[in-house]
């Protein structure tokens, strides 16, 4: 029997530092809808359950309750700024059954249906071998690291060599998360206790937090879409 894949998308009403960044225009439609759609895409997904308080935004925004798309009212105790994630994860994990769960960001409005497809498969092998029990995406990093004194961490400035010769750091880039029930209930959290780690393509790992992330992801997304490597 195939397993039941159910994508995750916590979604707020309120957002610290860019107000409003969910609902707001983002080339052409609101931001949320860049990765549910994106989501959508993935055949394999059986089902997208959206957490949020803001239910009456979503709808008039045009999107309900589907046959595939469940929209969740946070509960009071899970919402703000300072409640952990993984407690708003944490409930939906307990009320919708799954053998796979994928969490992504409406952040992420560049994370494409192929890289999601990837990390299902990834992670789809790595539950069969046993390798793994988690998957989440990084950005993989060659440069020079210093600390605050101005120390060397990774690299000997005396003997510099080619940044790509530097062994790589893998920095988590909060795109995607792949878990299941009995892994989450190890840690209480989204990465495991065993996880393991996928490169995702640069150009697609915005992560919208602040003013200058959006333009940064502002500019990229009419990039690609110029080149037709995202369609609205």
């Amino acid at each position: 029997m195939s397993k039941k894949i159910v994508a995750l998308l916590p979604m707020k009403a309120n957002s610290t530092r860019v107000k409003g960044k969910n609902f707001r225009d983002f080339c052409g439609k609101p931001l949320f809808r860049w990765i549910l759609d994106s989501l959508l895409a993935v055949e394999e997904i059986d089902q997208i359950v959206i957490n949020t308080d803001a239910k009456d935004i979503l709808a008039e925004n045009g999107l309900i309750s589907t046959d595939r798309i469940l929209i969740r009212d946070r509960k009071s105790e899970i919402c703000g700024d300072e409640v952990s994630m993984n407690r708003v994860l944490a409930d939906d994990v307990d009320n919708v059954e799954a053998d796979i769960y994928l969490m992504t960001h409406t952040t992420n409005p560049l994370l494409s249906s192929d890289t999601i497809r990837r990390a299902l498969k990834q992670y789809s092998d790595e539950l069969s071998s046993a390798s793994a029990d988690s998957l989440f995406t990084v950005n993989k990093i060659q440069t020079r690291f210093y600390t605050e004194k101005c120390e060397a961490i990774n690299h000997d400035p005396d003997n510099l060599i080619p940044t790509q010769d530097l062994e790589p750091w893998f920095e988590e880039n909060s795109n995607l998360y792949l878990f299941n029930r009995e892994s989450f209930s190890k840690t209480k959290a989204r990465i495991g206790a065993k996880p393991s780690m996928m490169v995702s393509p640069a150009m697609e790992c915005s992560d919208i937090d602040t003013p200058d992330d959006w333009d940064r992801a502002v500019v990229m997304t009419h990039y690609m879409l110029e080149k037709g490597l995202v369609t609205l």
